[in-house]
């Protein structure tokens, strides 16, 4: 079966082709500009590539309600020229093949819980920290929408008495997590970017701290089966045992499971399909679409 899949971030385009085992037979990107930019690029390179269905994985928020008259539309997203925009209807008016459309890290979780870390477990949560953050549910093969669809990023924080910068960078909340724990609050706080910020820097605890405390709002909330934290931040692999830590403490033992009393190592855990989740993911919505 031949699939396309679309990452589409805030910053690039990443358009890939695979098959339903996940495996990529191609891969380009293009940068994030404007709609009459991007969309012909887009639209160009999977034209004549004779795809069955294409899966995307997009930055948000993004109308998941398949009975919504702007169903695959990006809506109120912080990049201006593409409030609602109709992501998906150009796509599948374009290539003339099914569609199916998630948040990108609704996706990830995907492959997570299909191929991934998660892979034999009835649930998983997968949160992105980079730019931006934001967490994707599954739970018994079922991506979690609800209302919209999960914004982990904007969960209200606990202000840690060290942050130099408490209320965050957020443009809609005070001290939510995204602006206080992404990479450019990160960068806003210490003036540095987080690449340049030496391993025994205050910064990391304090990083693990607000992340922490998502990770344990997420374990009394939530109960998931594996918590998978990915993103360019956490490419700083000295943040998983803090994390671990102070989840536990968090905690405070009140929740009576293996996995968090004494296997937290394997509860809090890097992706395990590396930098692949997204494509990965992608492919495995093109897939949906073909089941119809």
């Amino acid at each position: 079966m031949r699939l396309g899949a679309l990452e589409a971030g805030g910053t690039k385009m990443v358009c890939s082709l695979g098959n339903e085992n996940g495996d990529v037979l191609e891969r380009e990107s293009f940068p994030t500009t404007t709609p009459e930019e991007t969309m012909p690029l887009l639209i160009g390179f999977f034209k004549d590539k004779g795809i069955e269905a294409l899966g995307i994985g997009t930055f948000g928020p993004v109308d998941l309600k398949k009975e919504s008259p702007s169903y695959g539309y990006i809506t109120t997203t912080p990049k201006l020229a593409w409030q609602n925009h109709p992501l998906l209807p150009q796509l599948r008016d374009a290539l003339g093949v099914p569609c199916e459309i998630d948040t990108d890290v609704n996706a990830a979780a995907l492959a997570e819980y299909t191929w991934g870390a998660a892979k034999g477990l009835g649930s998983c949560l997968y949160v992105t920290v980079g730019t931006g953050i934001g967490g994707g549910l599954v739970i018994e093969n079922n991506l979690v929408h609800g209302l919209l669809h999960p914004e982990f990023g904007h969960m209200l924080m606990r202000p840690i008495p060290e942050d130099i910068m408490p209320e965050g960078i957020c443009p809609f909340h005070t001290g939510c997590l995204e602006g206080l724990a992404c990479g450019p609050a990160i960068e806003k706080r210490w003036g540095v970017s987080a690449k340049e910020l030496p391993r025994d820097h205050i910064a990391w605890s304090i990083e693990a701290g607000y992340l922490a405390q998502m990770c344990a709002n997420a374990v009394v909330c939530l109960s998931p089966e594996k918590i998978i934290l990915g993103g360019g931040v956490m490419a700083q692999e000295h943040l998983f045992p803090m994390i671990r830590k102070e989840t536990g403490r968090l905690l405070g033992n009140y929740v009576q499971h293996e996995a968090v009393l004494q296997g937290m190592d394997g509860y809090i855990v890097p992706p395990g399909l590396g930098i692949n989740s997204g494509v990965a993911g992608a492919l495995l919505l093109a897939r949906r679409a073909v089941a119809g």
